[in-house]
């Protein structure tokens, strides 16, 4: 299946959908979104790198920074933090380089490695966006975590890109339904950016976040009438 240019859905998502698809249901689908001290962090970290227009060249590496994705196999756009052009025998040429060079994204994030696979979903999703725009084979990527200061590479599998093919089609199903998940409660709760509007409350009654809020409002009104 390819999508639309209307079907596209933020790149960066698929990272919230595969830590809490809530969580990723609130900021996407009902607009929710609250600032809290890792998500600030993390601004200030991407600040650093975010600039599409400068880019840099480092013996045998050219830097490009902010570099527009799209994948209309997978229905995803954004942007990465950084792309490099890598020197290499089996690479590809480029526009007014000498030589053969192969592309590698490289993302970077507050904080270090998690445990589980939301970082490694989200840089395998932009590694297969570049396959698709240029035609090549990207097999590894690299995060750049600033809490610990140096990068952790990530070989891209084919079961990582399974998944990440499998989590953007329950991302599209879900956003062309308007369906936000129940609320739950786990440890990772106490990390969520969204912990304050996510009310696990409303798991009973199915309730979006909108919803709940306009009939407390409604039953407020009463109340004081």
């Amino acid at each position: 299946m390819r999508y639309t240019d209307g079907e596209l859905l933020a790149l960066s998502g698929i990272q919230h959908f595969c830590f809490c698809q809530r969580q990723w249901a609130l900021i996407h689908v009902e607009r929710q979104w609250e600032e809290n001290l890792w998500t600030a962090e993390g601004h200030l970290v991407h600040k650093r790198v975010d600039d599409p227009f400068f880019t840099e060249s480092r013996g045998d590496i050219i830097i490009s920074r902010a570099f527009p994705l799209v994948s209309y196999a997978l229905g995803l756009y954004g942007i990465a933090d950084v792309v490099e052009y890598i020197r290499s025998e089996d690479g590809v040429s480029l526009p007014d380089h000498e030589g053969l060079w192969v592309m590698r994204p490289v993302e970077y994030k507050r904080g270090k490695p998690k445990i589980d696979e939301r970082d490694e979903v989200q840089l395998c999703a932009q590694a297969m966006c570049l396959e698709e725009m240029f035609g090549i084979y990207v097999d590894r990527g690299d995060f750049y975590y600033n809490e610990i200061r140096r990068r952790v590479p990530l070989q891209l599998s084919d079961a990582l890109r399974n998944r990440v093919y499998a989590l953007s089609e329950e991302m599209h199903d879900l956003f062309k339904k308007g369906v936000t998940p129940p609320a739950g409660t786990s440890r990772k709760c106490n990390l969520c950016s969204l912990q304050n509007v996510c009310m696990p409350k409303l798991t009973k009654k199915g309730l979006s976040v909108r919803k709940y809020v306009r009939k407390h409002v409604k039953e407020a009104c009463v109340e004081d009438g």
